[in-house]
Protein backbone atom coordinates (compact mmCIF):
# COMPACT_ATOMS: atom_id res chain seq x y z
CA UNK A 1 0.00 0.00 0.00
CA UNK A 2 1.25 3.50 -0.80
CA UNK A 3 2.22 5.58 2.20
CA UNK A 4 0.15 8.70 1.65
CA UNK A 5 1.34 10.93 4.45
CA UNK A 6 4.56 12.22 5.91
CA UNK A 7 3.75 12.85 9.51
CA UNK A 8 0.65 13.61 11.56
CA UNK A 9 -0.67 17.12 11.04
CA UNK A 10 -0.65 19.58 13.93
CA UNK A 11 -3.25 18.42 16.46
CA UNK A 12 -5.44 21.15 17.87
CA UNK A 13 -4.51 23.74 15.24
CA UNK A 14 -7.36 25.80 13.72
CA UNK A 15 -7.09 25.14 9.99
CA UNK A 16 -10.02 27.49 9.32
CA UNK A 17 -8.27 30.49 10.83
CA UNK A 18 -5.52 32.86 9.73
CA UNK A 19 -2.06 31.44 9.35
CA UNK A 20 0.96 30.79 7.16
CA UNK A 21 1.89 27.28 6.06
CA UNK A 22 4.67 25.49 4.24
CA UNK A 23 2.92 22.82 2.16
CA UNK A 24 4.33 19.76 0.43
CA UNK A 25 2.58 17.60 -2.16
CA UNK A 26 4.20 14.39 -3.42
CA UNK A 27 3.59 12.84 -6.82
CA UNK A 28 2.07 9.40 -6.33
CA UNK A 29 4.79 6.78 -6.40
CA UNK A 30 7.47 9.51 -6.37
CA UNK A 31 7.52 9.56 -10.16
CA UNK A 32 9.47 12.51 -11.64
CA UNK A 33 6.57 13.73 -13.77
CA UNK A 34 6.94 17.44 -13.08
CA UNK A 35 10.37 18.08 -14.57
CA UNK A 36 14.09 17.40 -14.23
CA UNK A 37 17.01 18.88 -12.28
CA UNK A 38 20.28 20.25 -13.55
CA UNK A 39 23.41 18.64 -12.07
CA UNK A 40 25.10 21.92 -11.17
CA UNK A 41 24.72 22.72 -7.46
CA UNK A 42 26.24 26.19 -7.99
CA UNK A 43 23.49 27.07 -10.49
CA UNK A 44 20.59 24.79 -9.48
CA UNK A 45 17.65 24.78 -11.85
CA UNK A 46 14.46 22.79 -12.35
CA UNK A 47 13.40 22.28 -15.97
CA UNK A 48 9.64 21.94 -15.74
CA UNK A 49 7.71 19.48 -17.89
CA UNK A 50 4.36 20.59 -19.40
CA UNK A 51 2.70 18.96 -16.40
CA UNK A 52 5.02 20.84 -14.05
CA UNK A 53 3.97 24.09 -15.73
CA UNK A 54 0.35 23.12 -15.12
CA UNK A 55 1.03 22.59 -11.41
CA UNK A 56 2.89 25.91 -11.15
CA UNK A 57 0.10 27.83 -12.91
CA UNK A 58 -2.59 26.14 -10.82
CA UNK A 59 -0.77 27.13 -7.63
CA UNK A 60 -0.37 30.75 -8.77
CA UNK A 61 -4.10 30.96 -9.54
CA UNK A 62 -5.08 29.64 -6.08
CA UNK A 63 -5.86 33.13 -4.62
CA UNK A 64 -8.12 33.94 -7.57
CA UNK A 65 -9.90 30.60 -7.36
CA UNK A 66 -10.36 30.84 -3.59
CA UNK A 67 -11.61 34.44 -3.78
CA UNK A 68 -14.54 33.16 -5.86
CA UNK A 69 -15.50 31.03 -2.83
CA UNK A 70 -15.05 33.85 -0.33
CA UNK A 71 -11.65 32.72 0.96
CA UNK A 72 -8.82 35.26 1.09
CA UNK A 73 -5.37 33.73 0.67
CA UNK A 74 -2.06 34.73 -0.91
CA UNK A 75 0.71 32.46 -2.12
CA UNK A 76 4.36 33.19 -1.52
CA UNK A 77 7.43 31.18 -2.54
CA UNK A 78 6.97 27.89 -4.35
CA UNK A 79 9.11 25.33 -6.14
CA UNK A 80 8.03 22.51 -8.43
CA UNK A 81 10.50 19.65 -8.02
CA UNK A 82 10.50 16.60 -10.34
CA UNK A 83 8.53 14.42 -7.90
CA UNK A 84 7.06 16.85 -5.37
CA UNK A 85 5.91 20.43 -4.83
CA UNK A 86 6.59 22.94 -2.03
CA UNK A 87 4.66 26.17 -1.55
CA UNK A 88 4.06 28.76 1.17
CA UNK A 89 0.47 29.95 1.50
CA UNK A 90 -0.99 32.60 3.81
CA UNK A 91 -4.62 32.62 4.98
CA UNK A 92 -5.55 36.28 5.54
CA UNK A 93 -8.99 35.88 7.13
CA UNK A 94 -10.94 33.06 8.81
CA UNK A 95 -12.53 30.83 6.16
CA UNK A 96 -15.64 28.73 5.64
CA UNK A 97 -13.29 26.13 4.14
CA UNK A 98 -10.31 24.69 5.94
CA UNK A 99 -6.79 24.33 4.59
CA UNK A 100 -7.45 20.70 3.68
CA UNK A 101 -10.33 21.75 1.40
CA UNK A 102 -8.05 24.22 -0.38
CA UNK A 103 -5.37 21.60 -0.88
CA UNK A 104 -7.90 19.06 -2.09
CA UNK A 105 -9.13 21.57 -4.66
CA UNK A 106 -5.56 22.26 -5.81
CA UNK A 107 -4.76 18.55 -6.19
CA UNK A 108 -8.04 17.82 -7.97
CA UNK A 109 -7.44 20.66 -10.45
CA UNK A 110 -3.93 19.40 -11.22
CA UNK A 111 -5.16 15.82 -11.62
CA UNK A 112 -7.97 16.88 -13.95
CA UNK A 113 -5.54 18.75 -16.18
CA UNK A 114 -3.19 15.76 -16.17
CA UNK A 115 -6.02 13.43 -17.23
CA UNK A 116 -7.01 15.88 -19.96
CA UNK A 117 -3.42 15.90 -21.27
CA UNK A 118 -3.70 12.12 -21.63
CA UNK A 119 -7.05 12.28 -23.43
CA UNK A 120 -9.05 11.02 -20.44
CA UNK A 121 -12.19 12.51 -18.94
CA UNK A 122 -11.09 15.17 -16.51
CA UNK A 123 -13.15 14.34 -13.45
CA UNK A 124 -14.18 11.51 -11.18
CA UNK A 125 -17.45 11.36 -13.12
CA UNK A 126 -15.68 9.26 -15.74
CA UNK A 127 -16.29 5.48 -15.66
CA UNK A 128 -13.63 3.24 -14.23
CA UNK A 129 -11.80 1.21 -16.85
CA UNK A 130 -10.87 -2.34 -15.91
CA UNK A 131 -11.22 -5.66 -17.67
CA UNK A 132 -14.12 -7.24 -15.81
CA UNK A 133 -13.19 -10.67 -17.20
CA UNK A 134 -9.85 -10.43 -15.42
CA UNK A 135 -9.94 -12.95 -12.52
CA UNK A 136 -7.94 -10.51 -10.38
CA UNK A 137 -10.72 -7.92 -10.46
CA UNK A 138 -12.50 -7.98 -7.06
CA UNK A 139 -16.12 -9.05 -6.90
CA UNK A 140 -17.27 -5.69 -5.53
CA UNK A 141 -15.90 -3.89 -8.59
CA UNK A 142 -17.64 -6.25 -11.01
CA UNK A 143 -20.89 -5.68 -9.12
CA UNK A 144 -20.47 -1.90 -9.20
CA UNK A 145 -19.83 -2.04 -12.93
CA UNK A 146 -22.90 -4.18 -13.53
CA UNK A 147 -25.13 -1.89 -11.46
CA UNK A 148 -24.14 1.47 -12.92
CA UNK A 149 -23.36 0.87 -16.58
CA UNK A 150 -21.86 -1.48 -19.11
CA UNK A 151 -18.76 0.77 -19.15
CA UNK A 152 -18.16 0.50 -15.43
CA UNK A 153 -19.06 2.28 -12.22
CA UNK A 154 -18.31 5.99 -12.06
CA UNK A 155 -15.25 6.68 -9.92
CA UNK A 156 -17.25 8.98 -7.64
CA UNK A 157 -19.41 5.97 -6.70
CA UNK A 158 -16.39 4.27 -5.09
CA UNK A 159 -15.50 4.73 -1.43
CA UNK A 160 -12.03 5.96 -0.47
CA UNK A 161 -10.90 2.40 0.27
CA UNK A 162 -12.39 1.14 -3.00
CA UNK A 163 -10.65 3.91 -4.95
CA UNK A 164 -7.33 2.88 -3.46
CA UNK A 165 -7.95 -0.71 -4.56
CA UNK A 166 -9.10 0.43 -7.98
CA UNK A 167 -6.08 2.68 -8.51
CA UNK A 168 -3.82 -0.24 -7.62
CA UNK A 169 -5.37 -2.25 -10.49
CA UNK A 170 -5.27 0.30 -13.30
CA UNK A 171 -2.39 1.98 -15.08
CA UNK A 172 -0.54 4.91 -13.57
CA UNK A 173 -2.13 7.40 -15.96
CA UNK A 174 -5.60 6.69 -14.50
CA UNK A 175 -4.61 7.43 -10.91
CA UNK A 176 -4.56 10.84 -9.15
CA UNK A 177 -1.41 12.85 -9.73
CA UNK A 178 -0.55 13.35 -6.05
CA UNK A 179 -0.62 11.20 -2.93
CA UNK A 180 -3.88 11.42 -1.00
CA UNK A 181 -2.43 13.41 1.88
CA UNK A 182 -0.06 16.35 2.11
CA UNK A 183 2.35 17.77 4.65
CA UNK A 184 1.92 21.15 6.32
CA UNK A 185 4.21 23.08 8.65
CA UNK A 186 2.56 25.90 10.62
CA UNK A 187 4.52 29.14 10.69
CA UNK A 188 5.41 30.31 14.20
CA UNK A 189 6.73 33.83 13.63
CA UNK A 190 8.36 36.10 11.04
CA UNK A 191 11.75 34.43 11.40
CA UNK A 192 10.11 31.07 10.76
CA UNK A 193 8.33 32.48 7.69
CA UNK A 194 11.63 33.66 6.25
CA UNK A 195 13.18 30.26 6.96
CA UNK A 196 10.27 28.56 5.14
CA UNK A 197 10.78 30.75 2.08
CA UNK A 198 14.56 30.20 2.15
CA UNK A 199 13.99 26.44 2.35
CA UNK A 200 11.70 26.51 -0.69
CA UNK A 201 14.20 28.51 -2.75
CA UNK A 202 17.06 26.22 -1.66
CA UNK A 203 15.25 22.97 -2.50
CA UNK A 204 16.76 22.39 -5.97
CA UNK A 205 20.31 22.83 -4.65
CA UNK A 206 19.62 20.43 -1.80
CA UNK A 207 18.24 17.79 -4.18
CA UNK A 208 21.25 18.09 -6.50
CA UNK A 209 23.70 17.72 -3.60
CA UNK A 210 21.91 14.64 -2.32
CA UNK A 211 22.10 13.15 -5.81
CA UNK A 212 25.78 14.03 -6.28
CA UNK A 213 26.92 13.06 -2.75
CA UNK A 214 24.93 9.96 -1.76
CA UNK A 215 27.54 8.60 0.67
CA UNK A 216 27.52 11.65 2.95
CA UNK A 217 23.88 12.65 2.46
CA UNK A 218 22.17 9.44 3.50
CA UNK A 219 18.84 9.41 5.28
CA UNK A 220 18.20 6.16 7.15
CA UNK A 221 15.06 5.67 9.22
CA UNK A 222 16.46 2.92 11.42
CA UNK A 223 20.13 2.29 12.11
CA UNK A 224 21.10 -0.13 14.87
CA UNK A 225 23.96 1.28 16.97
CA UNK A 226 24.67 -1.07 19.84
CA UNK A 227 21.32 -1.88 21.46
CA UNK A 228 19.52 1.23 20.21
CA UNK A 229 17.84 2.31 17.01
CA UNK A 230 18.33 5.77 15.51
CA UNK A 231 17.12 7.74 12.55
CA UNK A 232 20.15 9.21 10.81
CA UNK A 233 21.03 11.86 8.24
CA UNK A 234 24.54 12.59 7.00
CA UNK A 235 27.91 10.84 6.97
CA UNK A 236 27.58 7.43 8.66
CA UNK A 237 31.33 6.86 8.27
CA UNK A 238 31.90 9.21 11.22
CA UNK A 239 30.67 6.43 13.51
CA UNK A 240 33.76 4.44 12.55
CA UNK A 241 36.20 7.07 13.76
CA UNK A 242 38.26 5.68 16.62
CA UNK A 243 38.47 8.92 18.59
CA UNK A 244 35.01 10.20 19.51
CA UNK A 245 34.98 12.94 22.14
CA UNK A 246 31.88 13.71 24.20
CA UNK A 247 31.01 17.36 24.80
CA UNK A 248 28.84 17.62 27.90
CA UNK A 249 28.40 20.75 29.98
CA UNK A 250 26.27 21.77 32.92
CA UNK A 251 24.19 24.88 32.59
CA UNK A 252 25.72 26.23 35.79
CA UNK A 253 29.08 25.61 37.37
CA UNK A 254 28.48 23.16 40.26
CA UNK A 255 30.53 25.26 42.72
CA UNK A 256 30.23 28.92 41.68
CA UNK A 257 26.81 28.69 39.95
CA UNK A 258 28.19 30.86 37.14
CA UNK A 259 27.02 30.11 33.59
CA UNK A 260 29.33 27.20 32.84
CA UNK A 261 30.38 28.46 29.40
CA UNK A 262 31.81 31.60 31.05
CA UNK A 263 34.09 29.75 33.49
CA UNK A 264 37.79 28.87 33.36
CA UNK A 265 36.82 25.19 33.54
CA UNK A 266 34.89 25.49 30.31
CA UNK A 267 37.78 27.34 28.65
CA UNK A 268 40.11 24.50 29.65
CA UNK A 269 37.73 21.86 28.29
CA UNK A 270 37.28 23.82 25.06
CA UNK A 271 41.04 23.93 24.67
CA UNK A 272 41.22 20.14 25.07
CA UNK A 273 38.44 19.57 22.53
CA UNK A 274 40.05 21.91 20.01
CA UNK A 275 43.46 20.30 20.42
CA UNK A 276 41.98 16.85 19.84
CA UNK A 277 40.20 18.05 16.68
CA UNK A 278 43.29 19.71 15.24
CA UNK A 279 45.38 16.60 15.92
CA UNK A 280 43.07 14.79 13.46
CA UNK A 281 40.88 11.67 13.45
CA UNK A 282 38.63 13.13 16.17
CA UNK A 283 34.89 13.68 15.96
CA UNK A 284 32.91 15.70 18.51
CA UNK A 285 29.70 14.10 19.82
CA UNK A 286 27.08 16.23 21.55
CA UNK A 287 23.33 16.95 21.74
CA UNK A 288 24.10 20.68 21.95
CA UNK A 289 21.51 21.33 24.67
CA UNK A 290 23.26 23.47 27.30
CA UNK A 291 24.80 26.75 26.18
CA UNK A 292 28.32 25.37 26.41
CA UNK A 293 27.42 22.31 24.31
CA UNK A 294 25.60 24.54 21.83
CA UNK A 295 28.62 26.81 21.44
CA UNK A 296 30.86 23.85 20.63
CA UNK A 297 28.32 22.37 18.23
CA UNK A 298 28.01 25.68 16.38
CA UNK A 299 31.79 26.09 16.23
CA UNK A 300 32.05 22.67 14.59
CA UNK A 301 29.39 23.59 12.03
CA UNK A 302 30.95 26.96 11.25
CA UNK A 303 34.53 25.68 10.89
CA UNK A 304 33.80 22.29 9.33
CA UNK A 305 35.03 20.23 12.29
CA UNK A 306 33.75 16.60 12.34
CA UNK A 307 30.56 16.40 14.41
CA UNK A 308 27.98 13.83 15.46
CA UNK A 309 24.91 15.75 16.63
CA UNK A 310 22.23 13.93 18.62
CA UNK A 311 18.82 15.58 18.36
CA UNK A 312 15.45 15.07 20.00
CA UNK A 313 13.33 15.56 16.85
CA UNK A 314 12.69 12.24 15.03
CA UNK A 315 14.06 11.73 11.52
CA UNK A 316 11.08 10.71 9.40
CA UNK A 317 10.97 9.73 5.69
CA UNK A 318 10.93 13.32 4.46
CA UNK A 319 12.69 15.14 7.29
CA UNK A 320 15.54 17.44 6.27
CA UNK A 321 17.93 19.60 8.34
CA UNK A 322 18.14 23.36 8.08
CA UNK A 323 20.67 24.87 5.68
CA UNK A 324 23.70 25.07 7.98
CA UNK A 325 23.53 21.41 9.01
CA UNK A 326 22.56 20.35 5.49
CA UNK A 327 25.70 21.99 4.09
CA UNK A 328 27.81 20.39 6.83
CA UNK A 329 26.42 17.00 5.77
CA UNK A 330 27.28 17.81 2.15
CA UNK A 331 30.85 18.55 3.27
CA UNK A 332 31.01 15.13 4.96
CA UNK A 333 31.62 16.67 8.39
CA UNK A 334 28.27 15.93 10.06
CA UNK A 335 26.13 12.99 11.11
CA UNK A 336 22.76 13.68 12.75
CA UNK A 337 21.34 10.99 15.04
CA UNK A 338 17.76 10.96 16.34
CA UNK A 339 17.06 8.17 18.86
CA UNK A 340 13.77 6.30 18.59
CA UNK A 341 11.97 5.88 21.92
CA UNK A 342 13.79 8.70 23.71
CA UNK A 343 10.70 9.47 25.81
CA UNK A 344 10.52 5.79 26.83
CA UNK A 345 14.00 5.60 28.31
CA UNK A 346 14.53 5.16 32.05
CA UNK A 347 13.50 7.93 34.43
CA UNK A 348 16.32 10.16 35.69
CA UNK A 349 16.53 10.60 39.48
CA UNK A 350 12.82 9.89 39.67
CA UNK A 351 12.00 12.45 36.97
CA UNK A 352 10.08 11.08 33.91
CA UNK A 353 12.13 10.57 30.75
CA UNK A 354 9.73 12.72 28.69
CA UNK A 355 10.45 15.82 30.81
CA UNK A 356 13.06 18.38 29.77
CA UNK A 357 15.27 17.27 32.65
CA UNK A 358 14.96 13.59 31.75
CA UNK A 359 15.50 14.30 28.05
CA UNK A 360 18.64 16.37 28.77
CA UNK A 361 20.26 13.66 30.86
CA UNK A 362 19.24 10.75 28.62
CA UNK A 363 20.56 12.46 25.50
CA UNK A 364 23.92 12.94 27.21
CA UNK A 365 23.76 9.30 28.25
CA UNK A 366 23.27 8.36 24.59
CA UNK A 367 26.20 10.62 23.68
CA UNK A 368 28.38 8.63 26.06
CA UNK A 369 27.20 5.37 24.45
CA UNK A 370 28.02 6.67 20.96
CA UNK A 371 31.51 7.69 22.08
CA UNK A 372 32.21 4.20 23.41
CA UNK A 373 30.70 2.43 20.37
CA UNK A 374 33.33 0.44 18.47
CA UNK A 375 31.23 -1.94 16.40
CA UNK A 376 29.61 -1.52 13.00
CA UNK A 377 26.26 0.22 12.68
CA UNK A 378 23.61 -1.88 10.98
CA UNK A 379 21.26 -0.12 8.53
CA UNK A 380 17.82 -1.66 8.99
CA UNK A 381 15.71 0.71 6.91
CA UNK A 382 16.65 3.54 4.58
Amino acid sequence: MINTSYRPRNPGHDYYGKGIYLLTLVVRGREPLLGSLSNDATHPEVHLSPLGEVVRQTWERTPEHQAAHGNHVVVHAHVCMPDHFHGVIEVLEPMQWNLGDIMQGLKAACTSRWWQMQGLASSIDRPNSVDRDNPNIPVWLRKKAAIYSTEGALIRHLSKRQRQEYYALVGRERRPLFDDNYDDTVCIDERHRQAMIAYVHDNPRRAILRHLLPDVMQRCLHVQIGDRSYGTFGNLFLLRWANKVQVQCHRRHPITSEPYEETADYAQLHNQWLTAILCGATVIVTPGISRGELQMKNECLEKGYPLIHIQKEPITPYWKPERQRFDACANGSLLILAPWGLDQMADVNGVPSNSDYGCFHNMNRLTEEICSFTGKAKIIRR
